[in-house]
């Protein structure tokens, strides 16, 4: 290799360097960038949700407060049978009184208070308790090929013996008795 093509070399590799130097520089500056739009799109992204969140508790505050400004008992029974037709919410089995105030936006005192005062059912406890029972007679009757397991299960209740002791009460028959009634021409 002649001195000439030696100084060629030298100077390409000098040349690679410094593209290469520059490149290096180009790419941290990508790299920061990157990661300071990362920064800002997760923080819009968490502004976005805390957003949602305050939006959620503001309409269920608004919702709660127009509720408990309700004066009129029977508003709020029909409120209540309006709620729980339109969510369905009864037919969970850990559907509970405390659940139900919070579905209507009023407090479990005044849901109590509302239940001993306007309505044939002592407590919303008992309240809850006939609308599944009164799902499971229905289901008894237009479901023959269900289960009185699967009965059980889709009004909400955690066991088929509860079920068969609210029929029992209500009917004075077994499930499979009552069902026998209204399946016997099928």
């Amino acid at each position: 290799m002649t001195e000439k093509e030696i100084k060629q070399m030298q100077a390409e590799i000098e040349r690679l360097r410094a593209d290469n130097a520059r490149l290096q520089s180009e790419m941290i500056r990508l790299v920061s960038r990157n990661l300071d739009l990362s920064e800002r799109m997760e923080a819009d992204v968490e502004l976005r949700r805390r957003f949602e969140v305050a939006r959620t508790l503001m309409k269920e505050n608004f919702e709660r407060q127009r509720n408990a400004d309700l004066q009129d008992d029977g508003q709020l029974m029909a409120l209540i049978d309006l709620r729980l037709e339109e969510k369905r919410s009864h037919l969970d089995p850990n559907f509970d009184a405390k659940q139900l105030a919070e579905l209507l936006g009023v407090s479990p005192e005044r849901l109590v208070r509302l239940f001993r005062n306007k309505s044939i059912y002592r407590t919303p406890e008992a309240y809850i308790d006939n609308l599944r029972t009164m799902n499971a007679l229905r289901l008894l009757r237009t479901q023959p090929n269900y289960s009185i397991a699967a009965i059980a299960e889709e009004s909400g209740f955690n066991h088929v013996r509860t079920l068969q002791r609210r029929i029992m009460d209500v009917t004075g028959m077994s499930p499979a008795d009552y069902r026998a009634l209204f399946t016997r021409d099928m």
